[in-house]
């Protein structure tokens, strides 16, 4: 292994296995560039991001900037001098200065099969798009979202209940392998670097809250993979008796559909689900969260609530 002064960049869950890869691999990494702690939770505690978490375990210096990009941070980064700087899901554009101050240059961890989805949703897309794969880009950083050469790439399998939380997951471990495996080439010079094909350039903004309502006048298959592709974060939710109601899990319910019935209406409950109608087809719901409450499998709501067939869901809230 060629010897390399590494700066690490990350700030959630998703980054973690990456800095942990690298000190079990026995890289040197210098530093550990993360965000401030936060507020989190009812109580407003102040709260480090996972990736401090990490780095303390591993006795790293930790720094945590409220922007990388002013003088005293970029000062500060530059003490150390870095041969190669990684990035995973750090959270901020970073400048020109930092991206050409360490000799080999600085790369990032994606989690994507670039250039599809480019930005800073792509888990969540490609579950939300239908895609069959996902998968994940090391890539070379540049001064344009997500646009680097790409160096090295490892698809990864969508299953069909996959949620974000478990391709995430997946997404997270096969991304710290393939940055183990890239580093060699990275430090002796033998990598090749691929442009992408802009033609083929989709993006994946933040989500917003009309991402999470869900439209019953949609296709069954579209909300089943809007269902996955928000749980466990932000949930996708309707509303039932004019209050928000989140949808944890669901499943497309094969049995019937009334196409004459009005989108968002109850058609039945069975001893686990409610059964609603969709633009095409029927949605079951298995796991709930209603108003105010914890969530809860819809064998459990049932015994309290049973809402009768022809009422409906996805009226505005009040």
């Amino acid at each position: 292994m060629t010897y390399m002064r590494i700066l690490f960049m990350g700030t959630p869950d998703f980054a973690v296995p990456c800095l942990d890869a690298l000190i079990e691999n026995g890289y040197e990494v210098v530093a550990v560039v993360t965000q401030p702690d936060r507020p989190k939770g009812r109580k407003g505690d102040l709260t480090p991001p996972p990736v401090k978490v990490a780095a303390l375990r591993h006795n790293l210096p930790v720094l945590q900037p409220e922007k990388v990009r002013v003088d005293e941070a970029l000062q500060e980064l530059e003490a150390f001098q870095a041969d190669l700087l990684v990035t995973a899901a750090y959270g901020q554009i970073l400048p020109k200065r930092l991206l050409d101050m360490p000799r080999l240059g600085c790369i990032n961890v994606h989690a994507s099969l670039l250039p599809r989805w480019r930005g800073g949703a792509p888990i969540h897309r490609s579950i939300l798009e239908g895609d069959a794969n996902s998968g994940v880009t090391i890539m070379r950083m540049v001064q344009a979202l997500d646009a680097g050469d790409m160096i090295s790439q490892v698809v990864v399998p969508i299953e069909e209940e996959d949620t974000v939380s478990s391709l995430h997951d997946k997404l997270s471990a096969a991304g710290s392998k393939l940055l183990i495996e890239t580093l060699p080439s990275i430090a002796n010079g033998t990598h090749t670097e691929t442009p992408q094909d802009e033609s083929l350039v989709t993006y994946s903004p933040n989500l917003s809250r009309d991402d999470e309502r869900i439209d019953w006048s949609r296709d069954a298959r579209v909300l089943y993979n809007q269902v996955r592709g928000l749980n466990a974060w932000p949930v996708a939710f309707t509303t039932f008796s004019h209050k928000v109601m989140k949808i944890w899990q669901a499943r497309i319910y094969e049995e019937e559909s009334v196409p004459t019935v009005e989108p968002g209406t109850v058609l039945k409950t069975t001893d686990d689900s409610i059964v609603v109608q969709c633009g095409k087809g029927t949605l079951a719901l298995l796991e709930i969260q209603p108003a105010g409450k914890r969530r809860m499998l819809v064998t459990e709501y049932l015994r309290g609530v049973k809402p009768a067939p022809g009422s409906k869901f996805g009226e505005r809230e009040e």
